[in-house]
C-alpha cells in the first residue's frame, strides 16, 4: 500500500512552539499530482507567450522586399528567409502584404510575390490570379497578361468570374484592339456570362465608331440599359434610377450638397415596401410600352435568346 508518511508538500503548514508557520509559495501554475499534493509546474522554455499578429507581419514583409532590386534571386531569397521559421506557409500574411502593395501601386513587387507564392504551391485562387492579371496589365506587360488569361480561361472555362472578361475587354478597348475585344465578348456569349453595363457601353461605342449600326441595335435590344443601379455615396450603397443622359454619374461626381444628392439619399431611406412598389410601377410601364409598340412577343423572345457573332 502506498504510504504518505515521508511525503512533504510546500502547501502544508508546520507547527513550531505552538505557532503555525505557513509557506506562502506562489507558482504560476499548480498541478495536483496523484499523491494529492501540489507541485510547481513551470512554463516550457520553447513556448513563447508573445504572439505577433498578421498585420505587423505583413508590414514587415513589405518593408523587407521594398528596398530590394528587381533581381529575381534577391527577392526570392528575401521571401524564403522571411518564411524560413514558419511551421506553415503564412498565406494570410502574404495576402495582406499584397493588398498593401496594391494600394501603393507596387506592381512589380506584386508580380514577384505572387509568382514566388505560386512556385511554393500556395494561394492559387481566383483572387490571386486576378491580382496578378491586373498587375501585369498595369505594368504594361500585355503579352504576359494575355498568356495568363488564356491559361486561366482554358483551365477554368465554365467557372471563370465575369471580372476577368471585364478586365480584358477594358484593356483591349483602351489599346484599340477591337478584334480581340469581340473575341472575348463572343466567349462570354458562348458561356452564358451576362455582360456588365460598362462592357455593353464600350461595345456600343466601338460599334458606332466602326459604323456597325445593325449590330449596335441588336446589342441594345438584347442588353437594354438597366432602370436601376447601385452607387456608393458617402460610403453608403444607394439604389438610384438610371436616366438616359447618365445623370447618376453626375450625381456621384458632383457636389454632395446638391438637391439631387439629397433626393438620392431620401431614396436610400425609403422602406423596402416603397422600393418594391416603385419597381413594380416601372415594370408595368415597360410592359405597356412593349404592348403599344406592336412588337410580336416571339420576336422579342428570339432577340433575347439569340446568339451574336461579332468576329
Amino acid at each position: 500500500m502506498f504510504c504518505l508518511a515521508n511525503y512533504w508538500s510546500p502547501a502544508f503548514t508546520l507547527v513550531r512552539g505552538g505557532a503555525t508557520v505557513g509557506h506562502p509559495l506562489k507558482f504560476n501554475s499548480v498541478v495536483v499530482c496523484g499523491a494529492r499534493g501540489p507541485r510547481p509546474r513551470y512554463p516550457r522554455v520553447w513556448k513563447t507567450r508573445k504572439k505577433i499578429g498578421t498585420i505587423s507581419k505583413s508590414q514587415k514583409l513589405v518593408e523587407c522586399i521594398k528596398g530590394l532590386s528587381n533581381v529575381k534571386e534577391e527577392v526570392y531569397g528575401a521571401l524564403d528567409s522571411f518564411v524560413a521559421w514558419e511551421l506553415e506557409f503564412p498565406l494570410i500574411v502574404v495576402k495582406k502584404a499584397l493588398k498593401t502593395l496594391e494600394d501603393e501601386k507596387e506592381w512589380k513587387r506584386i508580380i514577384q510575390v505572387i509568382k514566388w507564392m505560386f512556385n511554393k504551391g500556395q494561394g492559387k485562387t481566383m483572387g490571386s490570379y486576378y491580382t496578378l492579371l491586373n498587375a501585369l496589365i498595369e505594368d504594361g506587360r500585355i503579352e504576359e497578361a494575355e498568356e495568363l488569361f488564356g491559361m486561366i480561361f482554358s483551365r477554368y472555362m465554365e467557372g471563370l468570374p465575369r471580372t476577368f472578361f471585364m478586365r480584358m475587354i477594358s484593356l483591349y478597348y483602351s489599346v484599340g484592339a477591337y478584334n480581340k475585344m469581340f473575341e472575348v465578348f463572343a466567349d462570354m456569349e458562348e458561356l452564358g456570362v451576362r455582360p456588365d453595363g460598362s462592357i455593353v457601353r464600350m461595345l456600343g461605342d466601338v460599334f458606332q465608331k466602326l459604323d456597325m449600326m445593325d449590330k449596335y441595335e441588336k446589342l441594345k435590344k438584347k442588353y437594354p440599359p438597366p432602370k436601376w443601379e447601385y452607387r456608393y455615396i458617402k460610403g453608403k450603397r444607394i439604389k438610384m434610377k438610371v436616366y438616359p443622359d447618365n445623370k447618376t454619374k453626375e450625381l456621384t461626381e458632383g457636389d454632395p450638397g446638391t438637391d439631387e444628392l439629397e433626393e438620392a439619399e431620401n431614396i436610400h431611406h425609403l422602406g423596402t415596401d416603397e422600393l418594391e412598389e416603385a419597381e413594380s410601377i416601372h415594370l408595368d410601364d415597360e410592359l405597356e410600352e412593349a404592348a403599344s409598340s406592336g412588337l410580336d412577343r416571339n420576336v422579342l423572345d428570339d432577340a433575347a435568346s439569340g446568339d451574336f457573332e461579332y468576329v
